[in-house]
């Protein structure tokens, strides 16, 4: 059994990740942001729909281009590019650093501490009728998965096909897909917990979700 409780302070000593910003394209950068330390807002809106902070604008050919800000964070690091230099694309122009929140760290926990499923194709994924019913009335908890058991439908190319599941026996504890969007190959569908060990993941979790500290 992984040791969740190892990961979660592992996590702590560095409660963040680092996001290097970098042209999009070719052109002259215009920095909007120009001061280490400046707090930065990542997209917002129930559709993502209200970009981030602006950071820069690439003048190409007369034209700007926005890039704005990914995530929420505070700027650590500009690289060595000068205001109104021409910069190649995927030049380095800055770092920010995004502190994680809740759902991020128990997501990192998560995704070492299952067995993940990952999709064999791209495409989209449901669960087949007698699961989705059962995940409906009693939550995904209710699931015992084991080798062979016939999980999932891929819908592809007007195409449909029974997926069975591959890895050790367990509770589906966590899903990642939205059968209403496609998912790429390689990409987690569902992770899967021993029934075992399930007390001692939700013991991680409950601890995250009420001792962890977000910053703005």
């Amino acid at each position: 059994m992984i040791d969740t409780i190892s990961i979660l302070n592992e996590i702590k000593q560095a409660p963040y990740k680092e996001i290097t910003i970098s042209a999009p394209h070719s052109g002259r950068i215009e920095f909007a942001v120009d001061q280490i330390g400046t707090r930065v807002k990542g997209a917002s809106g129930t559709w993502f729909e209200r970009p981030g902070t602006l950071l820069a604008r690439l003048v190409r050919e007369g034209n700007p281009k926005p890039v704005y800000a990914p995530e929420n964070g505070e700027v650590v690091k500009f690289h060595d590019v000068n205001d109104r230099e021409f910069v190649q694309a995927g030049t380095p122009l800055m770092t920010i650093r995004h502190f994680l929140t809740k759902q991020e760290v128990m997501d990192i926990i998560l995704k070492k501490a299952l067995h993940l499923f990952n999709a064999p194709e791209k495409g989209r994924y449901y669960f087949v009728a007698e699961i989705d019913a059962k995940i409906k009335s009693q939550g995904l908890r209710s699931v015992s998965v084991k080798e062979g058991d016939e999980v999932l439908i891929l819908s592809r190319m007007k195409r449909e096909t029974t997926i069975p599941y591959h890895g050790p026996q367990g509770i589906i504890y966590t899903s990642y897909f939205n059968s209403n969007e496609s998912v790429e190959m390689g990409a987690p569908l569902f992770g899967v917990c021993p029934e075992d060990q399930v007390k001692d993941i939700k013991a991680v979790i409950d601890k995250i979700q009420s001792g962890w500290e977000e910053q703005e």
